[in-house]
């Protein structure tokens, strides 16, 4: 048998191996990931606001990337928050303000995961002329704007006047007498007079922001006790606000002012594909490069502070920067191969034992063509130990010489030749010893001797 053949019968041999490769492929593929989808829907906050402005700068920059980003205006982290956790999957990213997560239930805040911070927006308390805030007790006697309930502002007020620890502040929350206003209509009554206080979260640069400042008879306080409100409440940081950092010309604030400051914090759902982290994560990056006048260039996305978990991707993003595949290979080409990567580990840890296995096989099929007829002679040789074979000598001998004829139409490979060949010397012998037990007494002697 030439080398030729010999390859032909090796390959047909392990025909068996290719429909179980297949298999094999087929329930890596059921299992793995799907394709990151093309388009992602994100929660951000009202139009006018920083949540939105933010997201619109998002949505350009992943643009250029080939994604799509929708952009799903709400009335604030909250909103976004229970639209994340409808469990409908039509949206899978949310800007929320860090400290809003304590008002969901253990079941919703299952389905988060942090991605990262992004901006802070401290929360800040203007009063009137008139009036002297210093601490947060000096507030229970005033007129003050809280956010609306359920809001991002409100929230982080009902945090902080739960950790002063005082009924008193928690009942003027509950029972409304302090007013459950919007950024918009707080600024408004802070104007006209209607309101000595008001908690604002809002980020630098905000329009309502500036409207405050510029405005002589309303004066942003310089709160005590923010440090140790900030060790106390981890999803807040104490910020030093510098003499005249808001306005050199005005000399906004006149002296250094202590600010607590929430974070603006990028989430995501169960629904969100993991492979769009980092695309989204540098996207993000690159619209916060520059920084503003309280974040420092480059120090935003960052992974703390964070009060949900952060996902593997964003945890790896975090610590080592954008996938060793990215930095060399557009994302959608990098992760293509990030995916078979993945699918060729275990196709090859299945796959391995399974091709070494066909040398063997391939040797018992080789052997298997030559000891199927080894079945032929033992039972010949049974009929002659148990005394059975006078009555079929004849019968026997004919088969044995038919089994020479398909033997002679074998074809086995050089290396398993021997065995062939020495089957043939059995039949051969086997047909020998009948011939004799076939013959007269006489002739038995003299074959015998």
């Amino acid at each position: 048998m030439n080398v030729f053949k010999q390859a032909t019968v090796f390959v047909r041999a392990n025909l068996w191996i290719l429909p179980l490769a297949a298999v094999v492929i087929w329930i890596l593929f059921r299992f793995l990931d799907p394709a990151p989808p093309r388009t992602v829907g994100m929660m951000t906050g009202i139009e006018s606001g920083g949540y939105h402005q933010f997201g619109l700068k998002l949505k350009e920059r992943l643009a250029s990337e080939g994604l799509t980003l929708e952009l799903y205006p709400s009335r604030g982290s909250v909103d976004n928050l229970h639209r994340l956790t409808d469990g409908s999957g039509e949206v899978q990213l949310g800007l929320i303000q860090s400290g809003t997560t304590s008002l969901l239930e253990r079941q919703q805040l299952r389905r988060l995961r942090g991605l990262a911070a992004l901006y802070h927006e401290p929360l800040w308390l203007f009063q009137r002329g008139d009036t002297d805030i210093r601490r947060l007790t000096d507030l229970y006697d005033l007129r003050v704007s809280v956010g609306t309930e359920g809001s991002g502002t409100w929230s982080v007020v009902r945090s902080l006047f739960g950790q002063v620890g005082n009924q008193r502040a928690l009942e003027l929350l509950e029972t409304g007498t302090w007013q459950a206003s919007g950024s918009n209509a707080s600024v408004r009554g802070l104007l006209e007079g209607e309101l000595d206080a008001a908690f604002l979260v809002l980020p630098v640069g905000n329009n309502l922001l500036n409207a405050l400042i510029s405005e002589p008879e309303v004066r942003l306080v310089n709160l005590a006790q923010t440090e140790a409100l900030a060790s106390r409440l981890s999803f807040l940081e104490h910020i030093v606000l510098p003499e005249g950092l808001l306005d050199l010309s005005g000399n906004v604030p006149p002296e250094d002012s202590a600010l607590l400051s929430p974070v603006a914090t990028l989430v995501a759902n169960d629904a969100f594909h993991p492979a769009l982290t980092s695309l989204v994560l540098e996207a993000s990056r690159e619209v916060l490069r520059e920084g503003n006048l309280l974040d420092a260039p480059n120090a935003f996305p960052a992974a703390v502070p964070m009060e949900l978990e952060l996902t593997g991707e964003a945890e790896y993003y975090h610590r080592e920067g954008v996938p060793f595949l990215q930095r060399y290979l557009p994302f959608w080409i990098a992760s293509i191969a990030d995916r078979y990567v993945v699918l060729l580990i275990p196709f090859i840890v299945i796959m391995l034992p399974l091709l070494r296995s066909m040398g063997p096989i391939y040797t018992w099929r080789m052997r298997a063509r030559v000891f199927k007829w080894y079945e032929h002679l033992r039972r010949v040789d049974r009929l002659i130990i148990n005394g059975q074979i006078k009555g079929v000598i004849d019968r026997e001998i004919a088969g044995l010489h038919d089994l020479e004829g398909d033997l002679s139409r074998v074809e086995v490979p050089l290396s398993y030749a021997h065995e062939l060949y020495s089957l043939h010397l059995h039949v051969r012998y086997m047909i020998s010893r009948l011939e004799a037990m076939r013959a007269p007494p006489d002739q038995q002697d003299a074959a015998h001797s």
